[in-house]
């Protein structure tokens, strides 16, 4: 299975960026997407952003992710 995962662009030097992922911060590649800005969201596979993303559906995303985490935890 593969996870694409939404950050926040915290600085961007050329074709790279580092993003934050909920306070985990990753250089990767932005290649795939045009004028990556500071503060723009955007969705991450494997170290290259794939696209951008409204910040409300990164929250969202997240909180998604937070709720099947606690699921998981509640059946062990």
């Amino acid at each position: 299975m593969c996870l694409a995962v939404p950050g926040k662009i915290i600085e961007v030097d050329g074709k790279k960026a580092v993003v934050d992922f909920g306070g985990i911060r990753r250089r990767v590649d932005t290649s795939f997407i045009e004028n990556p800005v500071v503060g723009e969201y955007v969705i991450v596979h494997v170290g290259f952003a794939i696209q951008k993303v409204e910040e409300i559906v990164a929250r969202e995303t997240y909180r998604l992710l937070d709720d099947f985490d606690k699921e998981e935890l509640a059946k062990s």
